[in-house]
């Protein structure tokens, strides 16, 4: 079976609806599908749910689908640096379902691994845990969860081979692994292609079984969300 496709538009093709929920790999600007995001704007679809640890910045990532009215509901746990989010939430435009981050984190892992629900102490007590079922366990109150599971991922890895085995490099290997298990169909973009048995099996990060599609995109503008810098010592 042929997984590797021309670009991302031929990537996507057959594979977006109206109404579908789409996971969105990434954090931050960094490690996110830069060209799938892209693809799935120019497609028009509209009324998605999509389940991202963030939603972009103004003008890059998610944001995009924020400036073209195309995301009904985010899933998310980060969403400080949008100020179009804001204003769409605000305004009643954008439904938001808030997790802490390692709830979203095990939500999409227990997807992944057919765990329905799951009872964590994190948002006990809080507006988290609000219509939520709460249950006693030694002593403490857990608020259950239930596992996402999404009809789409997007992700981005650093290396893959034709069948599909992916390598992440550094702070991209964040939410890209979990979603690449949590979706009934996974496409990956990546910035280096290789041949069966070119990648160490001990390296492979997401085993081939999960992800369908492969589109190659060499060029990443790879932003910094936030620049820090501090003046050199003399």
């Amino acid at each position: 079976m042929e997984k590797v496709y021309p670009d991302a538009h031929a990537a996507l093709a057959g594979l977006l609806k109206d109404g579908m929920t789409v996971m969105s790999g990434g954090f931050g600007l960094c490690g996110i599908p830069e060209a799938l995001i892209a693809a799935i704007r120019e497609s028009g679809v509209s009324g998605l749910t999509v389940i991202s640890n963030n939603a972009g910045i103004d003008g890059a990532g998610l944001g995009l689908l924020l400036e073209s009215r195309q995301i009904r509901k985010m899933v998310s746990s980060y969403v400080g640096e949008n100020k179009l989010f804001a204003d769409l939430y605000l305004s009643g435009e954008l439904e938001l379902e808030f997790n802490p981050q390692g709830t979203l984190a095990e939500r999409i892992r227990a997807g992944g691994a057919g765990i329905p629900a799951f009872f964590t102490k994190t948002g006990a007590g809080t507006l988290v845990a609000e219509g939520k079922e709460i249950r006693d366990f030694d002593g403490e109150s857990y608020v259950m969860e239930r596992g996402l599971v999404a009809d789409l991922a997007v992700i981005h890895a650093w290396r893959a081979d034709r069948e599909g085995n992916l390598v992440y490099r550094k702070t991209a290997r964040n939410f890209n692994p979990v979603m690449a298990t949590a979706a009934k169909i996974t496409v990956a973009e990546v910035e280096h292609l290789v041949e069966p048995g070119a990648i160490d099996p001990d390296h492979i990060h997401t085993p081939g079984i999960f992800v369908k599609r492969i589109v190659r995109c060499p060029s990443y503008e790879k932003r910094i969300e936030q620049r820090t810098v501090r003046k050199r010592g003399s």
